[in-house]
C-alpha cells in the first residue's frame, strides 16, 4: 500500500486503510456465506419440490414419492436447441432421475452446511451447464442465462472457502480424509 492511499483513507474515513480492508473482507465473507446458503436453498428446494410435489413446480401427483419422474416433464417438453434429442431420450430414465435427485440434494446440503464446497461447486457447475445446454439458445439472450451465472457463483464460493463462514467448512477441513485429499475441501 502506498502512502497516498493510506493518507487518503484516513482523511476521508478517519481510519487507516488496513482497518477498512479488514472490515470489507469481513463483510465480503458474510455476503458470500449468505449467497452460499441462498444458492444451497435453491438446490434443496428443487429437490424437495420434485420429491414431495409441494405444488410450486411439481404437483403432488407428479412427485417422485408418488411414482412421478423428476426429469420427465422438463426433458420431454422444456428442452430446445441442438441437444434436444439427447435430452428427450433420457427423459424418465431411472438412472437420470436418481442422478438428478442425488445431485440436487447433495449440492443443496453441501452448500447450506458449507461442506465439500469444491465438490459441490464442480457438481453444481456441471448440472447447471447441462441445464443451460438443454435450453439453447436461452429465451432472453443469445447465450447467457442464470444457469451460467449460478455456475460462476459456485466457482467463486469454492475459491474463497465460503463454507468457513456460517458453515462447517473449517471443521470439515480438519478431517484426516480432507487433509489427505484437499479437493474434498
Amino acid at each position: 500500500m502506498d502512502t497516498m492511499t493510506a493518507t487518503t483513507d484516513r482523511t476521508t474515513t478517519g481510519t487507516p486503510a488496513a482497518a477498512t480492508d479488514t472490515t470489507r473482507a469481513k463483510a465480503a465473507r458474510y455476503v458470500l456465506a449468505g449467497t452460499r446458503m441462498a444458492l444451497g436453498w435453491i438446490f434443496l428446494w428443487a429437490f424437495l419440490d420434485k420429491l414431495l410435489g409441494l405444488g410450486h413446480e411439481t404437483g403432488s401427483k407428479n412427485a417422485w414419492i408418488n411414482g412421478g419422474s423428476p426429469t420427465k416433464g422438463f426433458l420431454t417438453f422444456g428442452v430446445a436447441g441442438p441437444f434436444k434429442d439427447i435430452y428427450t431420450n433420457i427423459a424418465d430414465a431411472a438412472w437420470a432421475d436418481w442422478l438428478f435427485m442425488i445431485g440436487l440434494a447433495g449440492i443443496g446440503v453441501a452448500l447450506l452446511l458449507g461442506l465439500g464446497m469444491r465438490v459441490a461447486a464442480v457438481a453444481g457447475g456441471l448440472l447447471l451447464v447441462l441445464m443451460w445446454t438443454a435450453v439453447l439458445p436461452p429465451e432472453n439472450n443469445l447465450f447467457m442465462d442464470d444457469h451460467l451465472i449460478y455456475a460462476a457463483v459456485l466457482a467463486v464460493l469454492a475459491l474463497v472457502d465460503a463454507g468457513d463462514t456460517w458453515g462447517l467448512g473449517k471443521v470439515w477441513a480438519t478431517l484426516p480424509i480432507v487433509r489427505q485429499a484437499p479437493w474434498l475441501r
